[in-house]
């Protein structure tokens, strides 16, 4: 069993992550900011959500979802589409202007992730890949069956095929609707 000071230390590192994710969001482009580029991003991975089940993903209040979902819909990203299986409901799904902002969003990550950790090791990168999924599992992040961010492939690497896309989260059957696969990034 670890020694509290070992969990004094971990939890110190994981506070920190702060910086990274703020690193993350300070190379996303102005016209999309962190909280419409999470709504895009939760969109292409999900597929389509009512606006309850995205403010659970995004883990925040509804009415701070509606401000990021309004400002992606200004922009052309998303639309709105009534709900077949409730009427008074609404279902928000990406357009194609959206899916190509979640095409370069994800190259913006990529990027920066590739420049920042260079010097790692292909055994370094698939060490903490594996831990901070570990993590996420543990700590029941519901976002985890697919990821957050569809980032893309490097250049001249073939697409990564999903098996699990396409399943559902069992608490949210109702809020998901079949849909067709995500672009491959070239």
């Amino acid at each position: 069993m670890a020694t509290q000071s070992r969990y004094v230390e971990v939890a110190r590192h994981i506070t920190a992550l702060g910086a990274v994710k703020r690193a993350l969001t300070r190379a996303l482009p102005a016209e999309c900011p962190g909280g419409p580029a999470a709504v895009l991003s939760l969109l292409h991975t999900h597929g389509e959500l009512r606006m309850s089940r995205l403010s659970e993903l995004l883990a925040v209040d509804i009415s701070v979802t509606s401000r990021h979902v309004a400002h992606a819909g200004r922009h052309g990203w998303l639309e709105r589409l009534p709900d077949p299986a409730d009427g008074r409901s609404r279902l928000l799904r990406l357009t194609p202007a959206g899916q190509e902002m979640v095409a370069a969003l994800g190259e913006r990550a990529v990027e920066m992730i590739t420049g920042t950790l260079a010097n790692w090791s292909d055994d370094d990168l698939d060490a903490l890949t594996a831990m901070l999924g570990r993590l996420r599992t543990d700590f029941g992040d519901c976002r985890i069956s697919h990821g957050d961010l569809p980032l893309a492939p490097h250049r001249g690497d073939p697409p990564e095929q999903d098996p699990g896309r396409g399943t559902t989260d069992p608490g949210a059957a109702d809020d998901r609707r079949p849909r067709s696969p995500a672009p491959t990034h070239a």
